[in-house]
């Protein structure tokens, strides 16, 4: 549904303020007698002719007379444009030899026009195409203008316009007579406010654009458009697709665009595209017989064409097609890339356009000449199969074996591309109730590219009907149809029915175990990484481990074998890192990264999982760099048309990535965008992943106020996650949140749960010391400092079996927590000061922060009270640096209990617990700082503008809390608290 923008409009075209507002200062001096010479110079499209609306409405409303016209193509009057523009007042009748005259003639009148109503202005359009009279006139109206209160403006395309016109429209523009505009392509934010305006809901949950209106269900492709209102992703991809002009981003949203496909196919939608793309049509329509022909035969070349190629192709001599290219490019519809001497057309719309404009009998016969000359030059197999996508109908089997072989190859790249090609090939074979061996291997094909585009339940559906008559596959085929259909079910988190797939065809696995049994141990073992109970499937994985290492190595270019075997060895090692087997991880893990660092994209993208694994490893393991990087090269292969279903784990890694290196808010957007790609893919177990993943941030991120809402979050994540990993992540996430709320009944409740008891094995080992850590906080919270000490030893010593550095300072931070509880200052100091530098020399800075809020009492009570000053301080400078806004909270509520003396002059025995005050609600700890500082209910109350009775109900709260009976107990129990939460 086309969507006009009413005039009244113009001058507030979407991407134009700074050209209209040009244009508006052009009108506003007519006012003073100003007259000036516009010219509005770009590429078809661009918005030459809307922006010469604008000027005609703006000069409408000051009541300034407006003459417009077109110029014709091909027209061969002389003055045509001018006698358009002007039919009854110019005398154009005049020989053509008396220039001299017609020009003072036509100045002095146009003078006089002008005057007669404060002011004219004369709009000539598409001035490129005017006929060489119309151009030497105006080209002397340029260079001396006409004075008073008159506006010549000239849009055109520099490219097409002929030189008289040029020079004197440069030499104005250098001598500041003429006010040059030249539009620039819409920038991103332009399209999406631009795509927002022509949108028009529909009772149908339509979304209506330029041209056809768009459904929000399923067009051919069974892909939807996005809605860019939610999506400024899609609206940067229309942005770099269309080149930034208006008109190309109108025909690529009429013709459903998608990003999968492009630039090799404009979308699903041909007829939409084609009845928006009149103006483009019109170009290849004024074309001459043999340039026509050359657009038509270069548009089934693609770009970039050679004319030797246009020559072979459409049958005529290279004269002839030079010369047919020596048109098309005077016409700015192919433009030279004078690098290599070859050629393309001006934007791939064009392209898309002019093939389809071709007579059916000429693209056929051209893509089968194509097919064969790119055979003969040894071409690859997705070169060949663009072609034969569209022989389908006239030479079926060899089109059937080039799409198969070319979704082959495309695949890691354009998965999608992959699925329409498999597609094609599966209709032209013959269908029935049971599969052939051929028809069936095409199935599992298809079913592993829908599932690398993102679409799990389509690629779960051909993987069942494969399987439903298994009668005629080979072993083989069986074993690679359940290992489809297990990856499938997993990556759409039914655990389950993955499960039942695998133990299906296990029991049955050949010895020496082939490359599709392989593929099916690759899938038990992921399964039973994404269930925690990897240790179950460690033995298989490690055989098919061992298989794959003493086999060849394949292809370094294509990856055909080199994929296989480094995605069971990488997913081994990554086992043996989840069980915290950091002695047989670390080695394997430098030999992996290694190899799949050396493979091409195209290789890599094949096992998806392969670069998320060997992120996750290095997380394990804290090389957080090497992590980084291998998240963000699945990313991007993902965003260049790859593989998407390891999309929300990349996306995960770097959220955990950017919590631990304190940045806070790009950790939330990267888990906000796992989120909604896994909502689309339909990932369920992802969601409550990438919940428990923002929960990480909004810990530190957000105030003491915002606690519950972090704290509803975490446990909405914890609730929903599928047992197994994301389970055992959303319990840690829970268990944080708790403590640093002061929930410690909570917070021991979430570990002991999610890690099936004290010996926590449904954690990750890696993160042991971590949560034994918090237990032991959590104990002295609740008052057992038996509990406390024995959990902090059993970190210690898990610390010491993984030799990771930041597990190791969370274990000594527990220990430091201990002592400081036990009243063990100088021992406590310098175990938080050791866990500090662990932190740091980590570059985890907002535990660095915590460590040394944490530990100012212990500071106070060994350093001095300027230590825990400076203390306190970096941890403010570090939490404001990070946007860590609850560790900034807690270090003033320390910093004020320091200053005031109400801990570092005590010599009662320390607390049972640090983080007292943390369990007190904001107003509570008002009271109690007041109460500890010997005032009186009376005086607390007028301090704080409350009366008696609330102070005193605030005060038998806090009593219970902290599980004391008097104004003495409480003063003897804070004086010897830290005051604040910890881990």
């Amino acid at each position: 549904m086309f969507v006009p923008v009413s005039p009244g409009n113009h001058d507030r075209l979407v991407g134009r303020e700074a050209e209209t507002a040009r244009i508006a200062g052009v009108v506003e001096a007519m006012g003073s007698g100003q007259g000036a010479v516009l010219e509005i110079a770009g590429d078809p499209g661009i918005g030459k002719t809307r922006l010469l609306s604008v000027l005609a409405e703006l000069a409408g409303r000051r009541g300034v007379r407006v003459a417009r016209a077109h110029a014709v193509r091909g027209n061969s009057t002389a003055y045509q444009v001018f006698r358009e523009a002007w039919p009854d007042r110019l005398p154009l009748g005049l020989p053509a030899a008396d220039d001299e005259t017609l020009l003072r003639t036509i100045r002095t009148r146009l003078a006089d026009w002008a005057a007669e109503a404060g002011g004219g202005m004369l709009l000539l359009d598409d001035v490129h195409l005017c006929d060489p009279a119309s151009a030497r006139l105006a080209a002397r109206l340029i260079r001396t203008p006409v004075p008073g209160p008159l506006v010549l403006a000239l849009a055109h395309q520099p490219r097409r316009t002929s030189a008289v016109l040029l020079e004197a429209l440069d030499h104005g523009a250098r001598t500041d007579t003429v006010v040059r505009i030249d539009p620039r392509p819409l920038d991103t934010v332009a399209v999406a406010a631009l795509l927002r305006h022509w949108r028009v809901p529909e009772e149908s949950g339509a979304v209506a654009y330029p041209g056809p209106t768009l459904r929000a269900g399923t067009p051919a492709g069974g892909r939807t458009l996005r809605d860019p209102l939610d999506s400024p992703v899609l609206a940067e991809q229309l942005r770099v697709a269309s080149g930034g002009n208006p008109r190309h981003l109108r025909v690529l949203v009429a013709g459903g665009w998608e990003h999968e496909h492009w630039p090799y196919r404009p979308g699903s939608d041909t007829d939409g595209l084609l009845r928006e793309a009149v103006a483009l049509t019109a170009e290849l329509d004024a074309l001459t017989p043999d340039a026509a022909t050359a657009a038509h035969t270069a548009a089934v070349l693609g770009d970039p064409f050679r004319p030797e190629d246009v020559a072979e192709l459409s049958g005529h001599d290279l004269g002839q097609t030079l010369n047919a290219l020596s048109d098309l490019v005077r016409a700015d519809v192919v433009r030279p890339i004078t690098s290599n001497g070859r050629f393309a057309f001006r934007h791939p719309l064009l392209r898309h356009v002019a093939h389809e404009r071709a007579p059916i009998s000429v693209r056929l016969a051209a893509h089968q000449r194509a097919l064969r000359l790119l055979a003969d030059r040894g071409a690859s197999a997705v070169q060949q199969a663009r072609h034969a996508e569209h022989l389908v109908g006239t030479d079926a089997p060899t089109a059937v074996s080039l799409l198969t072989r070319g979704a082959t190859e495309v695949l890691p790249d354009a998965p999608e591309t992959a699925v329409r090609w498999l597609r094609l090939a599966l209709e032209t074979l013959p269908s029935g109730d049971r599969p052939t061996a051929q028809r069936a291997a095409l199935m599992l094909e298809c079913s592993s590219a829908l599932s690398a585009a993102g679409r799990l339940e389509a690629a779960r559906s051909i993987a069942h009907e494969v399987l439903r008559d298994r009668t005629g596959l080979t072993e083989d085929l069986q074993l690679k149809a359940y290992a489809v259909r297990a990856a499938a079910e997993r990556q759409l988190g039914r655990f389950a029915e993955a499960e039942a797939s695998v133990l299906t065809a296990l029991d049955a696995l050949p010895r020496p175990l082939s490359a599709a049994a392989a593929e099916l141990a690759f899938e038990y073992g992921m399964l039973h990484l994404f269930r925690g109970t990897y240790r179950q499937a460690r033995t298989l994985v490690r055989e098919a481990a061992r298989g794959t290492a003493t086999g060849r190595e394949g292809d370094p270019d294509t990856g055909a074998d080199s994929t296989s075997v480094a995605s069971v060895r990488v997913l081994s090692m990554f086992g043996d890192s989840y069980l915290g087997d950091t002695a047989a991880a670390t080695p394997a893990l430098r030999d992996n990264a290694r190899r799949v660092d050396g493979l091409p994209d195209s290789a890599a993208a094949r096992t998806p999982e392969l670069l998320a694994m060997l992120g996750c490893t290095e997380l394990f393991t804290e090389e957080y760099p090497a992590a980084e990087r291998h998240f963000r090269r699945g990313l991007a292969l993902a965003q260049a048309g790859g593989p998407q279903q390891m999309v929300p784990h990349c996306l995960l890694g770097l959220s955990y990535i950017d919590q631990e290196a304190g940045r806070l808010r790009q950790a939330e957007q990267w888990a906000l965008e796992a989120e909604r790609v896994a909502r689309a893919t339909g990932a369920d177990d992802a969601i409550s992943m990438s919940k428990a993943m923002r929960v990480g941030a909004m810990i530190w991120g957000r105030s003491r106020s915002e606690g519950a809402e972090v704290v509803a979050l975490a446990e909405e994540s914890a609730r929903t996650a599928q047992p197994g990993w994301w389970a055992g992540s959303a319990a840690m996430q829970l268990a944080m949140v708790r403590l640093i709320n002061a929930d410690a009944p909570g917070c021991t409740e979430a570990l002991l749960e999610g890690g099936g008891g004290e010996d926590l094995h449904l954690f990750q080992p890696n993160y042991h010391p971590m949560l034994l850590a918090m237990l032991s906080t959590a104990a002295l919270f609740i008052g057992d400092s038996g509990a406390a000490r024995r959990w902090a030893r059993t970190a210690d010593s898990a610390a010491g079996r993984l030799g990771l550095a930041v597990q190791r300072a969370h274990a000594d931070r527990a220990q430091a927590i201990v002592h400081l509880a036990g009243g063990e200052h100088d021992l406590a100091a310098r175990l938080f000061e050791q866990a500090a530098h662990g932190f740091r020399r980590g570059g985890r800075p907002i535990h660095h922060a915590w460590t040394l809020v944490v530990g100012a009492q212990a500071a106070e009570h060994a350093y001095g009270s300027a230590t825990a000053a400076h203390w306190l301080a970096s941890a403010v400078n570090l939490a404001d640096l990070h946007g860590a806004v609850r560790v900034h909270e807690e270090a003033v509520t320390v910093q004020g209990m320091l200053t005031s003396g109400a801990t570092s002059r005590s010599t009662t025995p320390a607390s049972p617990g640090p983080g007292l005050m943390a369990m007190l609600t904001e107003r509570e700890r008002q009271i109690a700082a007041l109460v500890t500082a010997g005032k009186r209910s009376r005086d607390v109350a007028e301090q704080l503008f409350l009366s008696k009775r609330t102070v005193d109900a605030h005060l038998a709260r806090i009593y219970r809390k902290l599980d004391v009976s008097s104004r003495t107990a409480l003063t003897r129990l804070l004086l010897g608290g830290d005051g604040i939460g910890s881990e």
